[in-house]
């Protein structure tokens, strides 16, 4: 019963019925709602009786009023009402969501959705979720019977269409406020574009009833684009430079794409885009900031975006309307067109970007008469691609396999320039030192038109001021540092590089004098452009064409992570396209088909019982050492622990003596030696000339006096020799069969088709390194088949090398379809596993 005054409320007690005071609705309702759903939960108590009993008188006229509102709040409610109310049920009735799109200042993230439900005409708000509820209507109290399971599946729907509820500002009694779901703002508008273009249509097909607030505002609008090339500032630049400028057309308005798109580069490389990418623009003349925005096909947006990505990084210039380019990205035009992107102007720079990815040759360029042999038809592709890129100021790398004859075409490529009246200053060649007398003696021998000043030895400062009178200047590697200034005064027609992979570290002195010597055209000869990784490309193509791959840490997160780590497919074949007008590379297989076979020979060997013990305890000492130091350091900073380690087993393969340790002292037995000198007398009677080579000029000094043991007669060539020709010419005239070469002075620049036979004594990283030996007998002039030995020791380190080899030629082969170059690799955790396994038992 309910009671008028808190002071004649009697003391509860035994059996005693629930006594309660009321007052005002909006004074006891949040305690009431406390206290009702214990009494509902836990049944009656004394305590929460003795509050209620505390709560001011409830005025008769207000208990019609209090009743109702009761009934509404807590139509569960286990009390009678200090007054009956008549009150209607309504069964049975279907559950229709009611959405209403409520906006707000800030954009879409701004903008929620409100869910209610109606039942039969009846709108209830969505919380708290209950059974049932009471509403007041003009007629009177309404007890609707509610669906929580169509209700729930209505919540669901708005979460499968990108929507969440919002975890602020819910209120306990009204609509479910939902807001888009996403990671960024991009693809939160995403989800209120989805929803307002096909979303809505697809609810009120359902049977939603949907409604759009006043203070809503978002509007996603679709637009088109096309790329223009600005004449002018190609011309005002000097032909040097142009400007690309991407336009969307929206409505009647004409907007600059980049600054709009901008928002989707900085979400990286591998982000996945969506059918439909909602970006916003900025609002017509008197519009709330970023309420409205542009769809824009994810497929078609997708090549602009990788454009700006290779051009700019994932940050293009701020606030650019229009992109300002060099003619090195002439190409970038034309992928742009075969992307499907619409271009406009600068003719011009449009054919010349076809004509590169044609690798185009102008008609008319003919060998030049002082050539004393006739050019193979690759030859004078060759010479004629070289003219082209000259015609065109563009640099270029000139990337044929070893033994095609790079130096014959780049030798008819200056003498063409000097008989055309265009070498008013000299072509200057650095190279490295074991090559200058070849350049000196083709140069003589092909091209005796041109004046040649060699600029080596001692006495080379007196002949500097003899530059200007001479149509080529040969030089090395080792003098640029010492000669920088000298070489710096001095202007050069061409500037070339032969085997340019040496300036791979640009950190080196010798790079980073190159880069700054004044020359009017650029070209790089190397039959290895890339020799461990991509940044060694890109040292290359900063020499070649400054930025035209961006800085080196732009490049190492755009494409060296994404495709040495990642094994990204996609970026590593846009990469090809990139670099491809700017590379001519050939391969004997494919232009010498009057090429003798070559036949690679694998010759195993098992480490002998000592030598096996020897090599298993360095192994697990260094082990133990490598696996300390990347514990500490992490693995790229313990690269050199690693190929110190690395180092000492393939020492102990090749010949324990290699070790100065007492162990290895102790230990009198080299399987590979054996097997080496089972191998030579085999192969010397039957007739065969063979080229040894060794990485290791210790190697070699233990192999000598098995050799003289045996009345084996040979020649030998290091990086000390120091008659060079006279000992090339003593393998050369046939005065012994056997050349022992170490791998770092005979790898490159040596034309030895005399042999037939080549021995790989100990294998190294990357698979271009055994190639280019196997180039001194392989290439023109060879008319007997090569056979080419690589000598192992089984279950070793030289094994795990092989497999590593492999990895490197898929690598390489995906950028310009042949690997290359000597040097060290980068390891992960899985190549230390390998490379470290024990000898099996």
């Amino acid at each position: 019963r309910w009671w008028g005054d808190a002071a004649e409320a009697p003391e509860p007690g035994p059996g005693t019925s629930a006594e309660l005071l009321l007052t005002d609705p909006p004074c006891y309702l949040d305690p009431l709602r406390q206290t009702v759903g214990e009494l509902q939960t836990h049944g009656l108590r004394t305590a929460q009786l003795k509050e209620l009993q505390r709560a001011p008188r409830l005025p008769q006229e207000r208990a019609e009023g209090v009743s109702k509102l009761l009934l509404k709040e807590f139509p569960d409610l286990p009390l009678p009402t200090p007054t009956p109310v008549s009150v209607t049920s309504v069964t049975d009735a279907a559950a229709t969501p009611y959405l209403t799109l409520h906006g707000g200042r800030g954009g879409a993230d701004a903008h929620r959705l409100h869910l209610d439900f109606d039942y039969a005409g009846h709108r209830l708000p969505a919380q708290p979720a209950e059974s049932h509820s009471v509403i007041d209507t003009d007629t009177g109290l309404v007890d609707v019977t509610r669906d929580p399971a169509a209700e729930a599946a209505a919540l669901a729907a708005l979460i499968e269409h990108g929507f969440v509820p919002t975890d602020q500002n819910q209120p306990a009694r009204g609509p479910i406020h939902l807001a888009a779901d996403g990671d960024d703002a991009l693809t939160r508008a995403g989800q209120w574009s989805a929803l307002l273009r096909e979303g809505l249509a697809q609810l009120e097909a359902q049977g939603w009833r949907i409604a759009f607030d006043e203070s809503f505002r978002l509007r996603f609008e679709s637009g088109d684009w096309e790329a223009a090339i600005d004449e002018d500032d190609e011309e005002a630049a000097g032909n040097d430079w142009f400007g690309l400028r991407f336009d969307l057309q929206v409505d009647d308005r004409r907007l600059p794409l980049v600054p709009i798109v901008a928002p989707l580069l900085a979400l990286g490389p591998d982000a996945e885009l969506p059918a439909v990418v909602s970006v916003p623009i900025p609002p017509r003349d008197g519009e709330d900031a970023a309420q409205r925005y542009v769809d824009l096909p994810g497929e078609r947006i997708r090549p602009v975006l990788e454009t700006l990505r290779e051009l700019f990084g994932d940050e293009p210039p701020e606030g650019a309307s229009h992109l300002r380019l060099s003619r090195f990205d002439a190409p970038t035009l034309d992928d742009l067109a075969a992307r499907g992107i619409a271009l406009s102007g600068g003719r011009r720079l449009r054919d010349l970007a076809k004509q590169c990815k044609r690798l185009a040759t102008r008609p008319g360029w003919g060998p030049p008469p002082g050539v004393t042999i006739g050019l193979r038809p690759y030859q004078q592709h060759g010479l004629n691609w070289l003219q082209f890129r000259r015609s065109v100021d563009l640099g270029g790398i000139l990337a044929d396999d070893m033994g095609l004859g790079k130096t014959i075409q780049t030798l008819a490529h200056v003498l063409l320039e000097k008989e055309a009246g265009r070498l008013e200053q000299p072509a200057l060649v650095v190279a490295p030192t074991s090559l200058i007398g070849n350049w000196r003696r083709e140069a003589q021998r092909f091209t005796p038109d041109l004046r040649v000043l060699v600029l080596h030895g001692n006495d080379r400062h007196q002949r500097f001021a003899e530059i200007p009178a001479h149509d080529l200047v040969l030089t090395t590697y080792p003098l640029l540092p010492r000669d920088r200034e000298r070489l710096g005064k001095a202007p050069f027609h061409l500037l070339i590089l032969d085997e340019a992979q040496t300036i791979k570290n640009p950190r080196a002195q010798a790079a980073q004098v190159v880069r700054r010597l004044d020359a009017r055209h650029r070209l790089c000869l190397t039959g290895t452009p890339m020799e461990n990784h991509l940044g060694e490309l890109w040292a290359l193509f900063d020499f070649l064409l400054p930025g035209f791959l961006g800085d080196q840490q732009r490049f190492r997160r755009h494409w060296r992570t994404p495709i040495e780590q990642h094994g990204d497919r996609e970026r590593r074949e846009r990469l090809a396209r990139r670099v491809a007008p700017f590379l001519l590379r050939r391969r004997k297989q494919d232009v010498l088909k009057e090429l003798p076979p070559k036949t690679e020979i694998v010759r195993s060997v098992a480490l002998g019982e000592t030598q096996a013990s020897l090599y298993e305890g360095i192994r697990l000492s260094m082990e133990k050492r490598v696996r300390e130091a990347i514990a500490e350091q992490g693995m790229a900073r313990s690269r050199i622990t690693i190929l110190d380690a690395l180092l000492k087993l393939r020492q102990t393969c090749c010949d324990p003596r290699l070790l100065d340790l007492p162990a290895a002292r102790r230990v009198k037995h080299s399987a590979k030696l054996e097997l080496l000198m089972d191998l030579l007398p085999e192969q010397l009677d039957e007739g065969r000339r063979i080229l040894l080579f060794s990485q290791f000029t210790s190697m070699l000094k233990l192999i000598e006096p098995e050799l003289e043991r045996r009345g084996i007669r040979y020649a030998k060539l290091t990086g000390r020799t120091k008659r060079r020709d006279e000992v090339i010419d003593r393998f050369r005239g046939g005065e012994v069969s056997l050349f022992l070469i170490s791998l770092k002075a005979g790898g490159l620049g040596l034309n030895l088709t005399e042999a037939d036979t080549v021995i790989l004594y100990d294998p190294w990283w990357n698979p271009a390194v055994e190639a280019q030996a196997a180039d001194r007998a392989h290439r023109i002039g060879q008319d007997k088949p090569v056979f080419v030995y690589k000598l192992l020791t089984e279950q070793t380190v030289e094994e795990k090398i092989l497999a590593m080899q492999q990895k490197k030629q898929a690598l390489a082969e995906g950028i310009y379809r042949e690997g290359g170059g000597e040097g060290s690799p980068a390891f992960t955790a899985q190549d230390i596993d390998e490379l470290f396994a024990p000898i099996a038992d």
